[in-house]
């Protein structure tokens, strides 16, 4: 009888193991810095949800909005470290620890979507080798919308910009600011709204999305649309949190990242037109850069690629050449 009792028991100790494992998860957290209405919170949501489904729940993703988990200059540490599995961080941004992460801040270097994604291709391996070293797995990275200058009065050349508290995100955006006499503030999205509000800034760079997100028609009165570069977000992993899934969940991953980055390129063109209308429904006069300011910003933008390129040396130079002999 003790002998049935044992083995029954045993049987039902086993039974529970195997149900154990055939459930167990691996949990990530998913640092964002940006509001779930976002699209690329939208797009970041999607391929957490992709993953559930490919992997049956045996990889469990949680995604922290609006720079909860992390401050948004924190993220991209925090996923080296180990103290969050994935991030999304703005690639500009980081330019002082290399230039390669700089590249998509160019002034004028690509003119469109499609020389957006060719400039993409040409850093992409330099990128992925950059961020291997560091300890993590690039996944995807999205376009935001082309950036543009938004002030409280009417400009018509670089001159007018002289003088004003410019927001700066990025080593490039700094050195526009100093270029065009401005005096930079550094300003994280997150706290954009109350910078204006508060006269901390008055003028400054950035897309279409990030107006119409921030309600920017609310404190500025024009939109030049300029279109002065397209830069990305990254959304990586840790390394070690990668390597640590089976085959089959890594392949499951790679293939749910590829889908959100075709998705988020398509998703952001189509947030920069509803933005742009978002932005003149809220009474923001949008416009076109006059002559002047079209050749002021050239010279500009020239000035910061050369000084680009000095820095970057022959990596920064493979990259270009890769772009131009792409086009």
């Amino acid at each position: 009888m003790k002998r049935r009792v044992f083995c029954a028991t045993a049987t039902l100790v086993a039974s529970v193991g195997f149900a154990t494992a055939a459930v167990a998860q691996t949990k990530w957290d998913f640092a964002t810095a940006y509001a779930p209405f976002n699209f690329h919170s939208k797009n970041n949501e999607q391929f957490v949800k992709d993953v559930d489904a490919a992997t049956s729940g045996k990889v469990k993703i949680t995604p922290h909005f609006g720079a909860s988990l992390f401050k948004m200059p924190e993220i991209k540490r925090a996923v080296q470290t180990g103290n969050a599995q994935m991030g999304e961080f703005f690639l500009v941004s980081f330019q002082n620890e290399s230039q390669i992460f700089g590249v998509d801040g160019l002034p004028f270097l690509v003119n469109s979507y499609d020389e957006a994604f060719k400039l993409y291709q040409a850093q992409k391996p330099a990128l992925q080798k950059l961020l291997d070293k560091q300890g993590q797995v690039l996944l995807y990275s999205v376009a935001w919308p082309p950036q543009g200058i938004y002030t409280k009065k009417p400009i018509n050349s670089a001159a007018d910009l002289k003088g004003m508290k410019w927001r700066v995100y990025s080593p490039t955006t700094a050195r526009i600011g100093e270029l065009i006499g401005a005096q930079p503030a550094t300003v994280q999205e997150a706290e954009l709204s109350q910078a204006l509000a508060t006269g901390v800034v008055d003028g400054l760079i950035t897309s279409s999305a990030t107006g119409a997100d921030n309600k920017l028609f609310e404190n500025l009165k024009y939109y030049y649309n300029v279109q002065a570069w397209i830069p990305k977000n990254a959304v990586t992993v840790s390394k070690k949190a990668f390597n640590a899934l089976g085959k089959a969940e890594q392949e499951a991953v790679l293939k749910a990242a590829a889908a959100a980055e075709e998705r988020g390129w398509k998703e952001s063109k189509e947030v920069d037109a509803k933005s742009l209308a978002t932005l003149k429904q809220g009474g923001m006069s949008i416009e076109l850069p006059s002559a002047q300011l079209k050749a002021d910003l050239a010279k500009v933008g020239d000035t910061v690629i050369k000084e680009w390129t000095d820095k970057a040396g022959a990596e920064g130079k493979a990259i270009l050449d890769a772009y131009q002999a792409s086009k």
